[in-house]
């Protein structure tokens, strides 16, 4: 964001003289008297530039930030590390003031840095086709079921308890003004539930869907619960941890129709939760049905590779009654950062990351079991997060934490009763073994 905005009086008077106006009253003719506030704003007294730069630092210090404090927070979101080539590829000004690239003969560059983004999603999930524009993981889930329930012509959703909270919160939101009903089906021992599952799919139903790492961060099996899905006639929707599929298989080669999940562990910094993206990926059947841009290749007259916008079934380009979503923002600038992170982490970098992420996350636990005040809640394999029930309050726990500049866990409690006073502990690649360490003595002493 810029820091410095130009704007002088005389330049603002040629920009109303230019649009036929002589003052900004005259600009808000048409807001009623009544909707205005009719007084001055509430703010404080004017302050220098030197004065606001200070002030502002003071107010960000009261933050706790990942550049000064260790963070075990995931829940959804995690702490990895962004190679500094992003930043730099990212405020190039050709990718970053572009919007969409409507004329393909102006916008090669963007359109390829898209396609490039949807073949290496396609290579990673195992899928046909990716699309570019979902807003974040939780949409991408929603879309996905809404495409599910277009594709097979039914209206029941099956999705597991162990999915993300919030995502089955939008879920929820989607289908009650999109006209498809949405079950939870349970989970045992931290991984769904199949003979729930299998009691509650039916003729009706048009997709289950599953997590894989679930919430619990808990590897899941995709092939039990498709069989169970495709048996109905149902698709099988997978939610996945990108970084998850540098080690494990292909959601695609486990039976998955569609694949989804949150972008930013591949680039993009946490952000108080945005701006992210969704990837959104699946079969080659459903991709008429697919929402969002897909940019394709293509020969131009002189038989040269060129890039396009293609199938646009959005919105903004067919009638409203015949399009397939309403998403349109684009969110070709994040897609842009997990397309340069793929290409310098390459397969074995990707790879890398995911093992210690996965080891690291496995010492953590085991340190954490080993004080005594932690207990293992769920006895199955986890990738980079796990789940400990704590001999204490976990909002006092976090809390003496950070007087040690340790972001600790989230409190799983608030998401499920059942699970009080029970800590879910991300570990991600930037973790040290020192760290670690930390964390377990501080907790102790706590």
């Amino acid at each position: 964001m810029s820091r410095y905005i130009p704007g002088t009086h005389t330049q603002r008077q040629a920009m109303l003289h230019d649009i036929g106006l002589d003052s900004m009253e005259a600009l808000f003719a048409s807001v009623p008297q009544s909707v205005r506030l009719n007084r001055a704003l509430d703010l404080p007294e004017a302050m220098s530039e030197m004065e606001a730069a200070a002030h502002l630092r003071s107010i960000a210090a009261t933050n706790a930030n990942t550049e000064e404090n260790i963070c075990f927070l995931g829940a959804g979101v995690y702490d990895h590390y962004i190679p500094a080539v992003i930043g730099h590829l990212l405020q190039r000004q050709e990718f970053y003031t572009a919007y969409t690239p409507y004329q393909a003969e102006l916008s090669q560059g963007s359109l390829q840095a898209i396609f490039e983004y949807q073949s290496m999603i396609c290579m990673l999930t195992g899928m046909d086709v990716a699309n570019a524009s979902m807003y974040d993981g939780a949409s991408a889930l929603a879309e996905a079921a809404m495409m599910a329930c277009r594709a097979v012509s039914k209206n029941e959703i099956l999705v597991a308890h162990s999915v993300h909270p919030e995502y089955r919160e939008v879920l929820k939101t989607y289908g009650r003004f999109n006209g498809f009903d949405v079950t939870e089906y349970r989970y045992a021992d931290g991984v769904i539930d199949l003979a729930d599952l299998e009691d509650n799919v039916s003729d009706d139903t048009a997709a289950v869907i599953v997590q894989t790492p679930n919430f619990f961060g808990i590897i899941e099996d995709l092939r039990e619960a498709a069989a169970v899905a495709h048996r109905k006639g149902a698709l099988l929707i997978a939610s996945c941890d990108p970084l998850s599929l540098g080690i494990l298989a292909c959601p695609g080669d486990m039976g998955a129709d569609i694949v989804v999940g949150e972008g930013q562990p591949l680039g993009l910094p946490l952000s108080y939760g945005g701006p992210h993206f969704g990837f959104f990926a699946s079969k080659d059947a459903l991709l008429r049905k697919m929402p969002g841009r897909i940019v394709g290749q293509t020969l131009d007259t002189k038989g040269r590779r060129g890039f396009v916008l293609t199938i646009q079934a959005r919105e903004q380009h067919i009638r409203r009654e015949k399009a397939t979503s309403n998403i349109c923002t684009n969110q070709a600038l994040c897609a842009l950062a997990a397309t340069v992170y793929l290409t310098v982490m390459g397969k074995q970098g990707l790879g890398d990351v995911a093992c210690q992420c996965l080891c690291k996350a496995h010492y953590a636990y085991e340190k954490l079991v080993e004080t005594g005040l932690f207990s293992p809640v769920f006895q199955k394999p986890f990738f980079k997060e796990f789940a400990l029930k704590y001999k204490g309050n976990i909002k006092k726990l976090n809390k003496r934490l950070l007087e040690h500049r340790i972001i600790g866990g989230a409190d799983l409690g608030q998401y499920y009763p059942e699970l009080e006073n029970t800590w879910l502990v991300a570990v991600t690649e930037k973790r040290t073994k020192a760290q670690i360490d930390q964390l377990a003595e501080k907790a102790v002493a706590v």
